[in-house]
């Protein structure tokens, strides 16, 4: 009786399974298909472990780590003795199934293949609920295959991982193994050495924990090592017996690949599902301050067997919340901006968050580290905190605490003796203090106007989404300095760099004045929620002075200009949208109406440029700069050319936030989690803002 009841669950999943990917991509076709992204997430969770398959189809080239490293994943599939790819460039000679059909839905990327007689679905699935701390911080992705066909075709399924995905580069040895979690057959490797944290920097993968192929317990499953599983699979259908440990070390020399072979059975019009897990740990994730900490699942003690038997335990219910999740969030999308918006912010859903590392403090206490991909590497810096900030405060304000709560911890020390903000912790992932700069750092050498401000603003509006001014009474001293700082400094800014600090020094820069002013507001805002009336009476009065004196100070005919001392230029105002969000009223409802008539007409086929200066443009200050219109029409109008360029631009990388309006070229950047920044447009619907930041996942 028992073993009966364990066979109709195991049914019941698999049917359910079936339904939940068919219903994954009816959702996505019900919002827009996505045909071709520049870069598809296949398992992206943070840095060091993140895997994106990078042309039109999954057979076109090998996967790849975010930063274009190689890290292949090869997928065959054996239909009545035949044998084709499914995922991977290799083996060349083993034909690619036809992809039929491609989905990314915030959560799932879901691909369908066709090949003789039957159709296989491949669905990988990152359980990224923001709302849930244990799952989220999971390093787990789920493989998900779904077979149908009629006429009783005879399917299985290989998945063959190299051990190059352990390491930084393949000439670093691994070693490699199998442990059994509850209900799992667990493949694992990892780095020889094991030099856990042992430098900082931007192009570099992991070399220190272990990836793991978790293998449920299912009839005629085989997890083995072997350099020789994909060529007898490819031949023969089946795999080594046993695993091949007398080989190379190193993963160019042929080291131990970790394969899976997963008998579908004969296929009918009902579908025969199997999956697998994905995952990497690490010991330590993060060293701040000279402490090395935990990655913030394992903060109780939790081991990886533990951690994989649950993660196997809540697979079927992990896919029915993302099911859910995914068709919600779509729509809501779509209700806040249209298909071009809502296919926008779809694709930088995980690579937002996938662009941190998540960890815990001593007491258990969630702390979130972004890398500043392909850019310095820089942690925690404080202008990439600031342009993901609306990803975080939609979703869950409190991983805005999570990522601000180091930053303001390293400025309460005395070390750090400036006026004014600091621009990052360090070098990913070693946040032991700002190296940006330089080591004789001058003032002009930082962003003291740009930090600053964004500090400010974000936490007033941490602050406000939470209505709970605790976090702003607890570092007061910081943020008043901060901001006598912009309220001596922030009106004309002296020559200095911003945020888009590619763009070089600046003075009298307009945009960033607005930054400070609005800065001011927010400490105003703060002050007013401590109960500090007196003070915040002063500085909103001075910030609605300063935002006056700009107006006249910036304004050249039909626009404002890029720097005050310089008639004829012209710059997007992106930072102004903070003063609708935050209910500041600073600025004549005429500056934002003035500039977007101005800016409709200068609109490039892939978008609207940063400034006068060059062609290229920020992905996330466009969002930015069209949410400050309350006329549908004119977002829809400058997201057209943007939504033109996530579906034809040129560069196949994970979204680029720095790219030319012209060609739609990548020019810098990619894989960063400022793309978050594209949610502002979301967070600016207050209903749809309270809705999910309140929202509970069951």
């Amino acid at each position: 009786m028992e073993g009966l009841l364990v066979k109709t669950n195991a049914l019941f999943l698999r049917l359910w399974c079936c339904i939940t990917l068919v219903t994954v991509f009816t959702a996505a076709e019900g919002a827009r298909a996505q045909q071709r992204p520049p870069a598809v997430p296949l398992v992206a969770h943070n840095p060091y472990f993140s895997v994106w398959s990078m042309a039109d189809k999954l057979t076109d080239e090998n996967t790849k780590h975010w930063t274009g490293a190689q890290q292949p994943m090869h997928g065959l599939a054996r239909i009545d003795g035949k044998t084709y790819r499914w995922m991977g460039a290799e083996p060349e000679q083993v034909p690619a199934m036809e992809q039929v059909r491609l989905d990314v839905t915030p959560t799932h990327t879901v691909y369908q293949f066709k090949a003789g007689g039957v159709s296989l679905t491949v669905s990988f699935f990152t359980p990224a609920f923001p709302k849930d701390l244990d799952t989220l911080s999971r390093p787990v992705t789920y493989l998900t295959f779904s077979a149908t066909g009629q006429g009783g075709h005879d399917v299985s399924v290989l998945l063959d991982v190299d051990p190059v995905i352990a390491v930084n580069t393949e000439d670093e040895a691994v070693t490699w193994g199998r442990l059994r979690a509850e209900g799992l057959t667990v493949l694992n490797v990892g780095s020889r050495d094991q030099r856990v944290l042992n430098r900082p920097g931007d192009d570099l993968r992991i070399d220190w924990g272990y990836f793991h192929l978790a293998v449920p317990d299912e009839a005629g499953a085989q997890a083995v090592l072997s350099q020789d599983a994909m060529r007898d699979f490819a031949d023969t259908g089946s795999v080594p017996a046993a695993d091949e440990m007398d080989m190379p070390r190193m993963p160019r020399e042929g080291a131990a690949h970790l394969a899976v072979l997963l008998p579908m059975g004969k296929v009918s019009d009902v579908p025969a599902t199997r999956h697998v897990l994905l995952s990497y740990t690490e010991d330590y994730a993060i060293e701040y301050l000279g402490r090395k900490l935990r990655p913030y699942w394992q903060r109780n003690g939790m081991s990886v067997q533990q951690m994989l038997a649950v993660a196997e335990t809540q697979y079927a219910n992990l896919e029915q919340r993302g099911q859910r999740f995914d068709v919600e969030l779509t729509a809501d999308l779509e209700k806040a901006g249209g298909k071009d918006y809502a296919q926008i912010a779809t694709l930088a859903y995980r690579q937002t968050l996938a662009a941190h590392g998540f960890a815990a403090d001593a007491d258990g206490t969630p702390l979130l580290f972004p890398k500043e991909n392909f850019s310095n590497g820089c942690i925690s810096t404080v202008d990439v905190l600031y342009p993901s900030g609306p990803f975080f405060l939609f979703f869950n304000p409190e991983l805005v605490e999570a990522q601000l709560k180091p930053v303001l911890e390293y400025t309460a020390l005395a070390r750090w003796k400036w006026p004014f903000a600091p621009h990052d912790l360090g070098t990913y992932p070693l946040a032991n203090g700002q190296v940006y700069g330089g080591g004789e750092r001058t003032e002009e050498d930082q962003m003291p106007v740009e930090e600053s401000g964004n500090l400010l603003i974000l936490v007033a509006a941490m602050e406000r989404e939470r209505n709970n001014w605790d976090f702003a009474r607890h570092y007061w001293p910081q943020f008043t300095k901060w901001a006598e700082y912009l309220k001596d400094k922030g009106l004309d800014p002296a020559n200095q760099l911003s945020t888009d600090d590619f763009a070089g020094h600046l003075a009298h820069n307009a945009n960033l004045s607005i930054k400070a002013i609005e800065g001011l507001a927010s400490y105003a805002a703060m002050a007013q929620g401590i109960g500090k009336l007196e003070v915040a009476q002063e500085y909103s009065r001075v910030a609605k002075e300063m935002a006056g004196r700009w107006e006249t100070m910036a304004l050249d005919g039909d626009h404002y200009k890029l720097a005050f001392d310089k008639a004829g230029t012209w710059s997007q105002k992106y930072n102004l949208v903070w003063d609708q969000l935050l209910d500041f009223k600073l600025f004549s409802p005429q500056v934002s109406q003035t500039e977007l008539a101005f800016f409709l007409h200068h609109l490039n086929q892939f978008g609207l440029p940063l400034d006068n200066r060059a062609g290229y443009t920020k992905l996330d200050w466009q969002v930015w700069t069209a949410t400050l219109t309350d006329k549908p029409e004119d977002f829809k109008a400058l997201m057209a050319p943007v939504g033109r360029w996530v579906s034809q631009g040129p560069s196949r990388v994970p979204l680029t936030d720095w790219y030319e309006t012209g060609n739609g070229k990548q020019v810098g950047f990619q894989a960063r989690s400022v793309v978050g920044g594209v949610f502002i447009k979301a967070l600016a619907n207050r209903e749809l803002a309270a809705k999910w930041r309140n929202r509970t996942e069951p």
